[in-house]
């Protein structure tokens, strides 16, 4: 008699439980979000006026046209100025510079080592070709005017200098050629790459050094402002 009780019990029990199930209706989970996840733009900024500094090193020494067998040593100086790049057609811009730049050359000759340093005002007058994003080539000439050059005469004895400064920049200036690379790090600074020589030789005042003519390798930043 207990044994059927019990098993009532068991059976109202789990017929409540099913009729409660079935007026509640069944259960309805929310729907699903989706978010849609969109790539950012890239920023192109081509077309837009970019003024600039520059700063780097100068790794530089002379050549001869003339004499094969006349070779200088380098010597390493800065340059430093302003940029600017003007947008012109797609994907060439013009890209003018006023650069500070430290020149010369290191020579041994028969009285000694000798060694001259030059400071110039160079203005690169540039075209831009863009490449690829954030990757440019750069080539065209140059004015470099000479400001002022200091020789240094080592004989093993004794060391000599002698320093000029030229009052009227425009009374020793050369024209040049320059080609080079630029890579963007960021929206703001780009490194630099360029090598230029003097199309010009330069008449030295030593008669024991022959005319030559300035070739410098440079590597540096630019930071842009736009």
């Amino acid at each position: 008699m207990k044994k059927f009780i019990f098993l009532a019990i068991c059976l109202f029990a789990v017929g409540t439980a099913s009729a409660q199930s079935y007026y509640d209706g069944p259960r309805h989970r929310p729907p699903r979000r989706y978010v849609r996840h969109e790539r950012p733009r890239q920023y192109d900024d081509f077309n837009q006026v970019k003024v600039g500094l520059t700063a780097g090193l100068n790794l530089s020494n002379t050549i001869d046209a003339y004499d094969s067998r006349f070779s200088s040593g380098t010597i390493a100086g800065l340059n430093a100025g302003l940029t600017v790049e003007v947008p012109l057609a797609y994907p060439v811009s013009f890209a003018p510079e006023l650069l500070f730049s430290q020149k010369g050359f290191k020579a041994y000759t028969d009285y000694g080592k000798f060694t001259q340093r030059t400071n110039y005002i160079d203005v690169p007058l540039l075209v831009k070709f863009r490449l690829a994003r954030g990757f440019g080539l750069l080539l065209g000439p140059q004015l470099t005017f000479l400001t002022s050059t200091k020789n240094t005469y080592e004989t093993g004895f004794n060391t000599s200098y002698e320093e000029r400064y030229n009052d009227h920049v425009g009374d020793q200036s050369y024209v040049a050629g320059v080609v080079g690379i630029s890579v963007d790090l960021n929206r703001n600074v780009e490194l630099r790459g360029r090598y230029n020589i003097d199309f010009s030789r330069n008449t030295s005042d030593n008669s024991d050094l022959p005319d030559y003519r300035n070739q410098v390798w440079q590597i540096g930043l630019g930071f842009k402002f736009q």
